[in-house]
């Protein structure tokens, strides 16, 4: 029986929830008694299908659409999700898209597009979800970035760029919201199985770079977000989920 949403003392907003990894956030964080905002853009059908198995672990939700490259649609959003109870006191930026273009063959509008939604994107959504965590005493803010991010990769250099630039944005604002006791941080969640990574995933056997020889199961990255979202004197900092040396 899925208890009333009165009854949660605490809420997260994820964005991207309906791609693999964002259900799996909303999934460790409805097991660990949180309400769960579930945001998505296109997809609604998979955002459903987060939310049917968010309640099927005993846990509660929303559905929030919003295209996070237009920053009246992402306020907009986090408007109406603080106006419920009980108002967020996580946001978890997940939402991106990939790419796979060699650098010299990489198209001008598509190039424009990875960058409007990986890096703008998660500018917009920093930038609405800061005023309401300073205007409560605090709260975290996890955002979800790539190891591609700090050493690059062949035929990603869109999405490198994008990811790169969120080491800084957090860094900033893991500063300038510290004394509100704003808690900002990036965690890398190294190669999972999405629609992101369908056309890059290496092979089975092909894990040398990685000390375990294995890349992370996407639960333990979802415990980890969990986990560093409510951890009170971290901020500012790059979590690595894999065995990657950074």
């Amino acid at each position: 029986m899925t208890r009333p949403a009165s009854e949660f003392t605490q809420s997260v907003l994820v964005t991207g929830a309906s791609g693999g990894i964002g259900r799996a956030i909303s999934l460790a964080f409805a097991a660990a008694g949180w309400s769960v905002g579930i945001h998505y853009h296109r997809n609604k059908a998979a955002a459903e299908e987060t939310l049917t198995q968010v309640v099927s672990v005993g846990g509660t939700g929303v559905l929030y659409e919003a295209d996070i490259r237009e920053a009246h649609a992402v306020q907009q959003m986090l408007e109406t999700s603080c106006r419920r109870m009980p108002v967020p006191s996580v946001f978890v930026c997940n939402a991106g898209i990939g790419g796979s273009h060699l650098l010299l063959r990489q198209r001008e509008e598509d190039w424009a597009e990875v960058i409007a939604t990986n890096l703008t994107g998660t500018f917009h959504c920093l930038r609405a979800m800061a005023p309401p965590l300073l205007a409560h005493g605090g709260g975290s803010i996890v955002v979800i970035g790539s190891y591609a991010g700090l050493h690059g990769s062949n035929g990603q250099a869109a999405y490198a760029a994008s990811k790169a630039g969120l080491i800084g944005l957090v860094h900033s604002a893991a500063i300038e919201w510290g004394a509100g006791n704003v808690r900002v941080n990036l965690l890398l969640p190294g190669w999972q199985k999405t629609g992101l990574t369908t056309e890059v995933m290496p092979a089975d056997d092909n894990w040398n770079d990685h000390a375990l020889g294995r890349p992370p199961s996407r639960e333990e990255v979802a415990r980890t977000v969990v986990h560093l979202a409510q951890l009170n004197d971290v901020s500012g900092q790059v979590w690595n989920c894999d065995s990657r040396i950074l």
